[in-house]
């Protein structure tokens, strides 16, 4: 789950934090933090409500063929029952038969249920399709973001050592598009160039299925590591010896939108939960080790993001952290600058194709027909079109990394961090009640059972929605 969290969300934090103030970025991400574990909570709560329904299901099924077994042999059919109309055999059976084989068991999660089947058994046809709406949505910000960062790093990369041959990788200092990177190419046009690159090498991917990242993924884990522990030990060596350069402002609530998008970004992993809950095999107290977590998680960003702007001024702060360590002045490690500078280039490169089939694969979902198949047409060559092209649009007309996290975590991120674990724990409950019983409680039951909570999390979300709406409005009429 750490792993997990701690991607490229952490990378834009510390601009974000330095552009909004370190209190009002420290409440703000503490508050966040504690909204995100409260709706982590809520989806661990729906998947052992999902898992005693399919288990139910599963036991009435195998009791309803036992029964036509035993009426074949004595020769009594349902027909033969004489029952009210309107009514069917299974609704005459007792709902609480589950309850005698042990309600303690029927909520255990043994079986991976996805968010996608979860919101088909717990919402109406309406909500399911926004549901897929707003994933959909939030996979194309995360494949937009990624297709920038990679190209944004190796401009920054190759232009600054060109620019600057005394040192091999060059000052990161902001630049102008429009300057010149090498002979007549502007850095924007080796940007493209290298989301071209980029597009070409990674693209083909979405056309195919991505299996067997097992060891892809334990190294990029392993880089992710070894660099942010680089970053906090270079930053902290720099503050020690009296060069920290940074005067963070107390509050700037300009800078409140863009914090809000990226630490809400920074948190989401509620989307993947059931391939991380699931597999654990005791599950007695999963909410104490998920919240001890979020406070490994909460630390780790703080301890980051504060010694990024105690160490580099305000206006200095990349978009991308890692590219303020190709600066001579951190380091003369020539391997340490491009390690760094390079890290988003390989670490990310790797999750993209798995991004992209997601969603490649959430589009089929959403216009799936029972029992229907796709032209190949349509299943080899529109959906990895529809999937692929819109996020590298968007990497074409921008770079602005930290607006593109900032936006996907406020608008997507926010549905899917907030409005749908909470419509998932108030239907769940309300399905429990209904086939279970009042007096059924679930064992995974979220710490914040109440429903005042479920509607805190709502007006929350609906809140957050408006405040960067118009945020995002009065900047542009300023503009």
């Amino acid at each position: 789950m750490f792993n997990l969290i701690v991607g490229t969300g952490a990378l834009t934090m510390p601009k974000a934090f330095a552009t909004a103030g370190w209190l009002v970025s420290l409440i703000l991400i503490m508050f966040l933090g504690f909204m995100s574990y409260m709706t982590t909570t809520f989806v661990i709560e729906a998947m052992a409500a999902a898992n005693a329904q399919l288990r139910w299901k599963k036991m009435e099924k195998h009791k309803e063929e036992e029964e036509e077994d035993e009426d074949s042999s004595s020769g009594v059919s349902d027909s033969d029952v004489l029952l009210p109309d309107g009514y069917e055999r299974s609704e005459i059976r007792p709902i609480l038969s589950v309850q005698r084989r042990g309600a303690n068991n029927v909520f255990d999660i043994t079986e991976r249920v996805e968010m996608g089947q979860m919101a088909s058994m717990f919402f109406n046809k309406v909500g399911v399709n926004l549901f897929y709406f707003c994933l959909i949505i939030y996979l194309y910000g995360d494949l937009a973001i990624y297709a920038a960062a990679v190209p944004a790093s190796l401009m920054q990369v190759t232009c600054s050592a060109i620019g600057n041959r005394s040192c091999s990788v060059g000052d990161a200092t902001e630049h102008n598009d429009t300057d010149t990177c090498w002979g007549p190419v502007r850095w924007i046009d080796a940007y493209r160039l290298y989301l071209a690159a980029f597009t070409l090498l990674l693209g083909p991917f979405t056309f195919f299925n991505v299996q067997k990242t097992k060891y892809l993924q334990i190294i990029t884990s392993l880089m992710r590591w070894i660099a942010f522990v680089i970053m906090i030990i270079l930053a902290l060596i720099r503050i020690s010896k009296g060069q920290g350069e940074g005067h963070p402002p107390l509050a700037q609530l300009s800078g409140i939108r863009n914090l809000f998008g990226v630490c809400v970004y920074s948190f989401m992993c509620q989307h993947s939960l059931p391939s991380l809950v699931t597999p654990i095999s005791k599950k007695q107290h999963v909410n104490k080790l998920v919240l001890l977590d979020y406070i490994l998680i909460l630390g780790f960003y703080s301890l980051l993001s504060f010694t990024a702007i105690y160490c580099f001024r305000n206006y200095i702060l990349l978009d991308m952290y890692t590219l303020n360590f190709t600066n001579c002045d951190i380091t003369n490690i020539a391997f340490i600058r491009y390690f760094l500078g390079l890290f988003p280039v390989f670490t990310i490169s790797t999750n993209f194709p798995i991004i992209a089939v997601t969603l490649r694969n959430n589009w089929k979902t959403l216009f799936h027909r029972e029992g229907g198949t796709y032209p190949w047409v349509v299943d080899r060559i529109v959906f990895p079109a529809i999937t692929l092209i819109p996020p590298v649009l968007v990497a074409f007309c921008t770079h602005d990394l930290e607006s593109l996290v900032g936006i996907t975590g406020a608008y997507a991120g926010n549905g899917i961090q907030y409005i749908i674990p909470a419509f998932l724990a108030y239907c769940s409950r309300k399905d429990t009640h209904l086939v279970f019983g009042n007096g059924t409680v679930n064992k995974h039951l979220s710490p914040f059972r109440h429903t005042f909570w479920i509607g805190f999390v709502l007006i929350w979300g609906l809140s957050c929605f408006v405040f960067v709406t118009a945020n995002i409005i009065l900047t542009e009429t300023k503009l």
